[in-house]
């Protein structure tokens, strides 16, 4: 569970990001690995901005390519799904990191730096957009924000009789289908373009994975002689911690031409890696099922058939600043917890400090809180430089 006064902090935070373009393979990029302003937007747009064709105005604060802003333009609720999209996911990406040395820093050269080489947080950044914006599209569907699709269409679900009792599925084919539209086709020629697309699927097969079938109940006295159901996604919480996890675990593959960014060929010696790995998940999270693999790194030199996130390049210790992070120094940590992890061996500061916090509330009437201010001394602890 999110800490209250953190999950306030974020809800309020909003943060512009500078531009920046995207190297590597020409291909249909979005979210946190897009060449549009990466901004934590409100996720609804102002009342003047719903008239007639303004929601044109969002599409271009994207700077989508030329196909992602027809589609965009063309629902008035795409352009605020998609930005809701960026949102939960960068939200997700820096929670997830909050501990550790490189905790999502998302600021446009450090981005953009990650983004030009095959690290795992690279593999991270593509599955969490994509998970992102497949989330946010199947549940823009199911609230009624789009134009274009409606609650889920299974065949084996009445739609009509769920939205008449309140219940309406996330609708997950027209999402993916949408998604997969809007990114485009990589090609399958160089290796990081292969490898990116890999871990973009991946993103879109934990959403997938994570369908629960919901029901209710219709009937005298609360009987259930009359049962509705509809298909509901995961909260995407869960999604990023499903990633999180699959990012632990990544495999490394390997280029015969041993570059990262130009053609070449999956290395065949990964196949024992990849067993060791997926043995360790297993005995780590035995109850995640969805994160067995489809397949081996075998002697095909294909990119692996399977649900695990892969990466080229080791990473970066993200101690000190550099192009990829701003290190390390004076971050917060947490003693006993992280402060050796993170500061690198460096050592922490302690800062004491006295704080006055709301406490002892009550309840008075109907909509009356009334609380003591109680002060506490706590301890901060930051990293030395």
């Amino acid at each position: 569970m999110l800490d209250g006064h953190l999950l306030l902090g974020w809800l309020s935070f909003t943060v512009i990001v500078h531009l920046f373009t995207l190297p590597g393979p020409a291909a249909a990029y979005f979210g946190l690995t897009g060449n549009e302003p990466l901004s934590i937007l409100p996720l609804s747009s102002q009342p003047e901005e719903r008239v007639g064709k303004a929601h044109y105005k969002l599409c271009d604060r994207l700077k989508l390519e030329k196909k992602q802003r027809r589609m965009c333009r063309r629902d008035p609720g795409v352009a605020e799904t998609l930005m809701e999209a960026i949102s939960m996911s960068a939200l997700e990406c820096q929670y997830q990191f909050r501990f550790e040395r490189w905790n999502c820093t998302l600021e446009g050269r450090y981005r953009a730096n990650i983004l030009k080489r095959g690290f795992k947080e690279t593999s991270f950044l593509y599955a969490i957009s994509s998970a992102g914006l497949t989330h946010a599209m199947a549940k823009a569907c199911s609230a009624g924000r789009m134009e274009r699709c409606t609650c889920d269409e299974a065949p084996d679900l009445e739609n009509r009789e769920a939205w008449q009792w309140g219940g309406c599925g996330d609708n997950l084919k027209y999402s993916n289908k949408f998604v997969k539209d809007f990114l485009g086709k990589k090609s399958n020629k160089d290796l990081r373009a292969r490898v990116d697309m890999h871990n973009t699927n991946v993103g879109m097969k934990v959403i997938k994975a994570g369908v629960e079938t919901t029901c209710k109940c219709h009937g005298v006295s609360g009987s259930c002689t009359v049962q509705t159901c509809w298909r509901q996604l995961s909260p995407f919480h869960t999604i990023g911690n499903q990633l999180k996890l699959l990012y632990e675990t990544s495999l490394k593959v390997g280029s015969s031409s041993n570059d990262a960014t130009g053609e070449g060929d999956i290395g065949q010696s990964r196949g024992q890696q990849h067993l060791q790995q997926q043995q360790q998940q297993q005995q780590h999270h035995p109850n995640l099922p969805l994160l067995q693999a489809h397949g081996t790194l075998g002697s095909k030199d294909q990119i692996p058939r399977t649900v695990d996130l892969i990466h080229i390049e080791d990473s970066p210790n993200f101690c000190r600043s550099s192009k990829y992070s701003p290190g390390t120094s004076a971050r917060k940590c947490y003693k006993d917890k992280n402060c050796d992890a993170i500061c690198c061996g460096r050592g922490h500061n302690t800062q004491s400090r006295v704080v006055t916090r709301p406490c002892q509330c009550q309840v008075r009437w109907c909509c009356y809180v009334e609380c003591k201010q109680c002060t506490q001394r706590e301890e901060v602890y930051t990293c030395k430089g």
